[in-house]
C-alpha cells in the first residue's frame, strides 16, 4: 500500500510543515535581530537596544533605597528633589570633556576611606569618604553645571570581586555611563565588571529600582 496518499501521513506531513514553520519565526528573537533584553553574567542589568545598538539599563520593579541614602535625603532634601530636564544627555564633544573633568577632580580630590566597622554614612562634597561619597558628590557637580538630574542616578552595585559598591550613572546619546571612583576612566555599563543591584529612579531620585 503506498503510505505517501493516506489522510495519517498526510497529517503528519502538515504538523511537520508547522513545526519547522514555528522554529523559523523564532529564529529573529534567538538570535537578536529584534529589539531584545539582553542578560549579562552574575547578575548583569538587563538592557533594552535602540536602533544604533545602544543599551540602556532597564529598571525592574521598585525595591527600598538604601537606609543610609534615605538619611542623606533627610539631610539634604535639594539632592533629592524630583528631577527636571531631559532623561537623556546629548553627549557632544563639550559635554565628554566636562563630564570626563568632573570624574577626575572628584576622584582626585576625596580621600578614599570607609565608614568604620556598622557605620554606612552617605555625604557628598567631603574631604574623605567612600564610593558613594564619590557619586553623590559627583552628581552634585554635575547638576551645578546645568546637567539634567533626571540623566544623573546612583546605582548600588557589586564589584567583579564580589564587594559592594556604589557608582553613578550618566544616561548620554551613547548610552548609559559609569563613573566610578576606582578608576579615572568612564566606561559604558556593559563595559565594566559590575554586577548590577538596584539603581535610582530618574524621576524620582527617592524611588529605587532592583535590576
Amino acid at each position: 500500500m503506498n503510505t505517501a496518499t493516506t489522510p495519517a501521513y498526510e497529517t503528519g506531513i502538515e504538523m511537520l510543515r508547522k513545526v519547522i514553520l514555528a522554529a523559523a519565526s523564532a529564529l529573529p528573537l534567538l538570535f537578536g535581530v529584534q529589539t531584545a533584553e539582553a542578560a549579562g553574567p552574575a547578575g548583569f542589568a538587563r538592557g533594552l537596544q535602540s536602533n544604533t545598538g545602544i543599551r540602556y539599563i532597564v529598571a525592574r520593579q521598585a525595591t527600598l533605597a538604601p537606609f543610609a541614602f534615605v538619611r542623606f535625603c533627610k539631610d539634604n532634601p535639594a539632592d533629592c528633589a524630583r528631577g527636571s530636564g531631559a532623561p537623556v544627555v546629548a553627549l557632544d564633544a563639550a559635554r565628554e570633556g566636562e563630564l570626563r573633568r568632573v570624574n577626575l577632580s572628584v576622584n582626585r580630590a576625596i580621600r578614599a576611606a570607609g565608614d568604620g566597622t556598622g557605620r554606612d554614612l552617605w555625604q557628598a562634597d567631603v574631604a574623605s569618604g567612600d564610593c558613594e561619597d564619590f557619586a553623590l558628590t559627583k552628581r552634585r557637580k554635575l547638576i551645578a553645571l546645568g546637567w539634567s538630574p533626571r540623566a544623573l542616578r546612583l546605582a548600588v552595585v557589586r564589584t567583579g570581586a564580589g564587594e559592594g559598591h556604589a557608582v553613578l550613572v550618566v544616561k548620554t546619546s551613547r548610552g548609559d555611563l559609569v563613573l566610578d571612583n576606582r578608576t579615572g576612566a568612564i566606561k559604558p555599563w556593559r563595559q565594566t565588571d559590575l554586577s548590577w543591584v538596584k539603581i535610582q529612579s530618574g524621576d524620582n531620585p527617592r524611588l529605587w529600582h532592583a535590576l
